[in-house]
């Protein structure tokens, strides 16, 4: 009989996972409260149409082609996904705006033009320093299991010293964006990759500019949004034997012999297993949210660790003034106080505003009104404070005045959905309404996160808020970790209907067009395996 296993949340994490096994041949349950597949990633109804309510910025994309590819299919075959040209439009005024593009060439020439030709030769050096970090981590860290520093060492190689310097863990993002880039708007455009994982960066270590590598690798558009994809990899799983159910929680999780053995259902009824994967915030399973197994299985951490939620504004609108790209960050003109006022569990009294124009294409405007998603960070206060109509309206007025001061207003044609921290703390209980688990501060905190291995045997978690980090991207490693470190301690021969299941992959390749190299593998046996 082949090997049973439950997975908790039909997220990213748990979707490649519930892929990846039913490829190797084993029983796959999956269970999602919601009534759609996709975790954060979820489409929220505003007027006659539904807006993307979750991650809007798609990288990494080989990471997804291997992912199709460990279970026979291509990912073009499921979803239409191609190259932006520009990966986001950054404004201050007015008068100040600068594209980054996909050529990192025609970045640079930007930067030139923006600030100044010692600001273009600043970025080709921070370019250069943000890839070597993410060479450095991309297999012993990004693609293995969480590893604490001596053993990041080991991977990397003692005899590498000048790698395990390069990564500079000891510095704050913020101070080394100061070396490459006097013009402060600048640091202000690199800093903001600290908030890809709910981070400050005053705080988060200069090893973050990994993910300035990322997105200058490329960022992708995908017909349908974000939620095309969690439909796509849904469909995948179910086409290797995976079964859904939708619109059921888990009450509890089940142990005997010291083991996961199962779960209960919020209705009552039992689904047994050999295993089971958690694709939830590890901070609800600490809060006891799946039963005393799951408060067990991970250890807590205060709420001032947690990362940063937000305050968001779905709707239908008209823009004016300044033209929009799909992503664009408008920013505040005093990022220190703005961290402060977070910092000190207040919505910035001057935000940056990121919006996402989902129906922009490149080159392309919508005829009449279209679906944008506004951002402005917020702390993480969900569960002990419930916004109020007076302060949604606040935080409304200033991020419109944000938006003005860029020179973008909008003519609103249907009433908006604003979720704030509150609703996120609903959604998804005991983070407080923290979207990407455990803060980036500090040097230790990206060995503290939650690994897939739990302190209870046979269970184990994915999802974005665990090892390696928030993100789609990250969270879709974090399923495949989990489901090699399953595999290994199942200690499966199940053969693959189709494909061999590796452990591990290279994010390197580039791709071009709808083609896309394909990637190195690694044996699950040899690897137990951030926008």
């Amino acid at each position: 009989m082949a090997e049973r296993v439950v997975i908790i949340g039909a997220g990213i994490g748990g979707l490649v996972s519930a892929a990846l096994l039913s490829a190797r041949g084993l029983d796959v349950t999956l269970v999602e409260k919601a009534r759609r597949p996709g975790g954060k990633i979820r489409q929220v109804p505003v007027g006659n149409t539904e807006v993307d309510g979750g991650p809007t910025v798609f990288t990494l994309r080989a990471v997804f082609d291997q992912i199709f590819a460990d279970c026979g299919e291509n990912l073009d075959d499921h979803i239409s996904v191609r190259r932006a040209e520009v990966l986001a439009r950054h404004r201050w005024s007015e008068t100040e705006e600068l594209d980054l593009y996909a050529d990192p060439a025609r970045s640079a020439d930007a930067i030139g033009a923006f600030a100044g030709a010692d600001a273009a030769r600043g970025y080709r050096a921070f370019a250069a320093e943000a890839r070597r970090i993410y060479e450095v981590l991309e297999r012993p860290f990004l693609q293995d299991s969480r590893v604490y520093p001596p053993g990041l060492m080991w991977r990397i190689g003692l005899h590498r010293i000048a790698d395990l310097v390069a990564i500079r863990p000891y510095e704050s993002l913020w101070k080394v964006l100061g070396e490459h880039f006097s013009d402060v708007r600048l640091r202000q455009l690199f800093g903001r990759y600290a908030t890809y994982c709910g981070s400050s960066p005053f705080n988060a270590p200069a090893t973050l500019m990994l993910i300035a590598h990322v997105e200058a690798e490329g960022v992708w558009l995908i017909d349908g949004g974000m939620s095309a994809m969690a439909e796509a990899l849904a469909n995948l799983a179910a086409e290797q034997g995976a079964r859904f159910h939708y619109g059921e929680a888990v009450d509890r999780i089940e142990t005997a012999g010291g083991g996961a053995t199962g779960v209960i259902l919020a209705g009552g009824d039992r689904i047994v297993a050999d295993a089971v994967i958690a694709n939830a915030d590890p901070a609800a399973l600490a809060a006891g949210g799946f039963g005393p197994v799951g408060a067990r299985a991970v250890r807590a951490y205060e709420p001032r660790h947690r990362s940063l939620s937000a305050v968001t504004w779905l709707m239908q609108a008209r823009s004016r003034g300044a033209p929009l790209a799909r992503h664009n960050a408008l920013f505040s003109g005093d990022y220190p106080a703005e961290f402060a006022d977070l910092a000190q569990g207040r919505v910035p009294e001057r935000p940056s505003v990121y919006v996402c124009a989902l129906d922009r294409d490149e080159g392309a405007e919508p005829a009449s009104s279209e679906r944008l998603q506004i951002i402005v960070n917020a702390p993480a206060i969900g569960d002990t404070h419930l916004f109020t109509p007076e302060e949604i309206d606040r935080c409304t007025r200033r991020m419109l005045e944000r938006l003005k001061a860029c020179g973008l207003e909008l003519d609103v044609t249907a009433p908006p959905v604003v979720q704030t921290p509150s609703d996120f703390e609903a959604l998804f209980p005991s983070t407080g309404g923290a979207l990407y688990g455990r803060a980036s501060h500090g040097w230790a905190a990206s060995f503290l996160r939650q690994s897939a291995r739990t302190r209870i045997p046979g269970l184990y978690c994915a999802g974005g808020s665990t090892h390696p980090g928030a993100g789609v991207p990250m969270a879709a490693l974090s399923g495949r970790l989990a489901a090699a470190s399953l595999l290994k301690d199942l200690g499966s021969t199940a053969r693959s209907r189709r494909a061999a299941m590796p452990g591990g992959m290279s994010t390197r390749s580039r791709t071009t067009g709808n083609s896309a190299s394909r990637s190195s593998v690694s044996s699950a046996a040899s690897s137990p395996l951030i926008t």
